[in-house]
């Protein structure tokens, strides 16, 4: 008898959308764990990148040192993706290191020879590959959470929600996803500027 109330439970649960609500549950888990990745392949690039263009422009120490910063910032966010504080937290200070990349990468338009660097152009590559997956893998995560959020809030499966204690979790706000939408100018196809005119000798 025990075991036929069980199967009947099973049965209701299923066709309440438990197990959809736990598949869809992993796969947001999943597509968070593919944007921490990016955005940690893009902090892991930085580094070389400062020390790179410090070999031509150690002078620019104010820009270096603002990317360096924004980098160490970012490392120092234990971020839950379940916490709406903790999430903007993370969004500000990525948003933050995409800005001082994106100086960085003016000042670099000043320097043709660092341009034309093989080590700098390996790293303008990985960069730019990198900041390509942070969008694929952040527009991915958006949708996922609005399929679940949407999934669990309509009827009947809220009420298996409510009965397990799942809740909508929070996604990338509109304020902070504008912040951090734009990826750091990479392309370095452009000539360097031209040098502003030489005043004439007097005489």
């Amino acid at each position: 008898m025990r075991l036929i109330l069980l199967m009947v439970l099973a049965a209701l649960l299923s066709g309440c959308g438990y197990n959809q609500i736990q598949q869809k549950d992993e796969a947001v888990n999943a597509g968070w764990s593919e944007v921490l990745s990016q955005y940690k392949r893009r902090a892991d690039l930085v580094p070389n990148l400062v020390n790179t263009v410090k070999g031509y422009a150690s002078h620019e120490q104010q820009v270096l040192t603002q990317v360096t910063e924004a980098r160490a910032k970012v490392g120092q966010i234990n971020v839950n993706a379940d916490d709406v504080a903790s999430l903007a937290q993370f969004q500000a200070a990525q948003g933050e290191l995409s800005s001082a990349l994106s100086r960085l990468m003016a000042v670099v338009e000043s320097y043709p020879n660092l341009k034309a660097d093989q080590a700098f152009l390996n790293l303008q590559t990985q960069l730019e590959g990198t900041e390509n997956r942070i969008t694929v893998a952040r527009g991915r995560y958006i949708q996922l959470v609005q399929d679940y959020n949407t999934y669990i809030r309509s009827f009947p499966q809220n009420l298996v929600a409510m009965m397990f204690g799942y809740k909508t979790r929070p996604n990338f706000t509109v304020e902070n996803e504008a912040q951090i939408q734009d990826a750091p100018t990479v392309d370095f196809g452009s000539s360097a500027p031209e040098a502003p005119p030489q005043p004439a000798p007097a005489g």
